[in-house]
């Protein structure tokens, strides 16, 4: 298989584990605390910092893991934590009480800078996690010389400019919503998020303690 089929692959794989329909609806609720005219410098933050880890670990990735002695099993586990750290309060209702000061928000916008959300969580994990790292890590190896780390490049651009896409999009989106339709959505996002956040968790530290037992040499 070529070196262009081997980034085709790899972009499909990405888009597919990143899932824009489900991240946009992802989005959504986060981007609400941040000023309208900020989203378009957050979207571009997102692909800036999607572009840079998908570039870095392309290019030392794997070296780069076992010099830190990290693994993307542990990676996987981290993002679980960070991301049910924003997610139970959407679950659980918290920002509803954004919808009782419409009025007052309409008249003051909102203060968040775009700098407190566009790395975590909209960039890890909601973005980039684990799975992300290893799938970049996999097809790196599959790859020969310059041409085929050009080819990966080209793809993890793409990838990294859909995600910034689907922030645009999801910033649009959410201004047509009523406060009605944000509160119902930031518990159904709450809901998937905690669903992600617990799927990573369980992966990540069962993969962990997988690691273990075969550095023990029980398995």
């Amino acid at each position: 298989m070529s070196n262009a089929d081997q980034a085709v692959l790899m972009l499909l794989a990405l888009i597919g584990l990143y899932s824009p329909v489900a991240a946009v609806s992802s989005y959504i609720p986060l981007l609400q605390p941040v000023d309208s005219r900020q989203h378009p410098r957050l979207a571009l933050g997102l692909f800036i910092n999607v572009a840079a880890i998908a570039l870095v670990t392309i290019l030392v990735g794997e070296p780069l893991l076992e010099l830190l002695g990290l693994t993307t099993a542990a990676l996987s586990a981290t993002g679980g934590i960070a991301l049910i750290i924003a997610a139970v309060p959407l679950m659980l209702g918290k920002n509803d009480d954004h919808a009782s000061t419409s009025t007052e928000a309409a008249i003051a916008p909102p203060s968040t800078s775009w700098r407190a959300v566009v790395f975590m969580p909209l960039t890890f994990p909601l973005t980039v996690g684990g799975a992300t790292i290893a799938v970049l890590i996999s097809f790196r190896a599959l790859v020969d010389g310059v041409t085929g780390v050009l080819a990966l490049t080209i793809a993890a651009l793409i990838h990294a400019a859909i995600t910034g896409a689907c922030v645009y999009v999801a910033g649009r989106a959410g201004r047509c919503l009523s406060d009605r339709a944000r509160m119902i959505l930031d518990r159904v996002a709450g809901i998937l998020l905690t669903a992600i956040a617990a799927t990573l968790l369980a992966s990540g530290f069962t993969r962990l303690v997988v690691d273990v037992l075969k550095a023990m040499h029980v398995l």
